[in-house]
């Protein structure tokens, strides 16, 4: 009689071999009798729940790995991972009377590898360094000043405040204190 974890892991072995991998999650590592490990990730993925203004669940993933539905055997759709080289930072962003309050983990990452770019209505989250490489753009849900938006990060914590602003601005680099 087989075993239900047995027949749990072979399927799940499986399914990483049958996944397509960004080259740079897959490393090999010499061990100190000789041979050789392959590891593989890091991979992440995570969700948040919040109620959103309207009273309506807000459900929000994070991570470099999303679940989704794939060509199978005769057309029918067969579960598989979607797997990113970049992370999708866990965001949260929060309207206040007069300026949105947006908030991102970037653990493990120094303030001068982030690189944050406005428009007004969209905000660009990017960290590209030799371990960390994470990706996020958030449609701003009012449309905020890039000129007078300020930000700060400390302890893997990102937050920006950004103002209010009429229509008409450019994309503006933003610097972090």
């Amino acid at each position: 009689m087989s075993n239900w974890f047995d027949d749990f892991e072979k399927n799940f072995e499986k399914m990483f071999e049958e996944m397509e991998l960004p080259k740079d999650l897959i490393k090999e590592r010499k061990l100190p009798g000789g041979g050789t490990v392959k590891e593989m990730g890091p991979f992440v993925y995570g969700y948040s729940f919040s109620m959103g203004p309207d009273g309506k669940p807000v459900i929000r993933e994070f991570g470099n790995v999303k679940p989704s539905l794939r060509g199978g055997p005769f057309g029918t759709p067969k579960p598989s991972l979607d797997v990113k080289e970049q992370r999708e930072p866990l965001v949260d962003s929060i309207v206040q009377s007069d300026n949105v309050k947006v908030v991102a983990e970037l653990p493990g990452v120094e303030k001068s590898d982030i690189a944050l770019e406005c428009d007004g209505r969209n905000l660009v989250i990017k960290v590209d360094n030799d371990k960390h490489r994470y990706y996020k753009t958030l449609e701003l849900p009012v449309e905020v000043d890039p000129d007078t938006s300020k930000a700060s990060y400390k302890n893997g914590v990102l937050e920006l405040i950004l103002h209010r602003k009429s229509p008409g601005s450019k994309p503006k680099q933003i610097q972090i204190d």
